[in-house]
């Protein structure tokens, strides 16, 4: 029987990293039906980001993919080209469970990402009424409100010096959920483009690492889809999201992989 401590939403991806677990994701550029999240989920990911930054995504195609991802218990998640608070509150009044803002760089800069997410008291979103994340149930509004901010996720992405410097300030903030390393272009920043295995993108993710551990944030792994090497030493030092690459690459790497059979 449901009651109030009981919550009808679940973020499986929040589940497994609180249990120490870790989750694989797939990130989503090309793919623009829904099809994705089945595939998703028979590959095994936990979660799939949208990628907005990066693509000619529309809003549309994004919501409904988020939809089928919530229906399958794959963890929707999208990331959005900046801090736009409006562009915030509709990619998750369409379905998505969390938010990834890219090149974040201030404690400031996290906490307009925390307002654009949550509902009073801890953000400045509106209500919109039913929603998709709970199958457009009619529920009284304080329950809406508690059950989409104790699940939505904020993700704020580490990319260049100024993230990193300010790394255990954004880690501080209430409501930041994890921090992503975006380690291409931190390298990119760093004058080290590509060089994965540098010393400085090592201090960095060391860095941000410790900066979680001391504010019991998440920590996440981009960009090092083509180390597992990497991928695995970071894992083993507290990292737990793994952004494994995204779907053009990963339908390029296998019809490369394919046409070679038969020469």
């Amino acid at each position: 029987m449901t009651t109030e401590t009981t919550p009808l939403l679940r973020n499986p991806v929040k589940e497994k990293l609180s249990r120490g677990e870790p989750v694989y994701s797939m990130t989503v550029r090309l793919v623009r039906t829904v099809d994705i999240a089945s595939i998703a989920r028979t590959a095994g990911f936990d979660s799939i980001y949208v990628d907005m930054e990066h693509s000619s995504f529309s809003l549309e195609a994004a919501g409904q993919i988020c939809m089928a991802c919530n229906s399958l218990g794959v963890t929707p998640l999208v990331r959005v080209p900046g801090l736009d608070a409006s562009l915030i509150a509709r990619v998750m009044d369409s379905g998505a469970m969390g938010i990834i803002v890219p090149g974040v760089q201030s404690a400031d800069e996290a906490r307009a990402l925390v307002r654009a997410i949550k509902h009073a008291p801890w953000g400045e979103r509106s209500l919109a009424g039913a929603a998709p994340q709970l199958h457009y149930q009619t529920l009284p509004a304080d329950q809406v409100v508690r059950e989409l901010d104790q699940a939505s996720m904020a993700v704020a992405m580490i990319e260049s010096r100024a993230g990193l410097e300010a790394a255990e300030a954004i880690a501080a903030v209430e409501g930041i959920d994890m921090l992503l390393v975006g380690a291409s272009d931190l390298s990119v920043e760093l004058g080290i483009a590509g060089e994965m295995d540098h010393p400085q993108v090592h201090d960095a993710f060391l860095h941000v690492i410790d900066s979680c551990r001391k504010n019991g944030k998440f920590v996440g792994i981009g960009g090092l889809g083509g180390r597992p090497d990497l991928i695995r030493k970071y894992q083993d030092l507290g990292a737990g999201f793994v952004s494994t690459g995204n779907d053009i690459s990963m339908l390029s790497g296998a019809a490369a992989q394919k046409r070679k059979q038969f020469d």
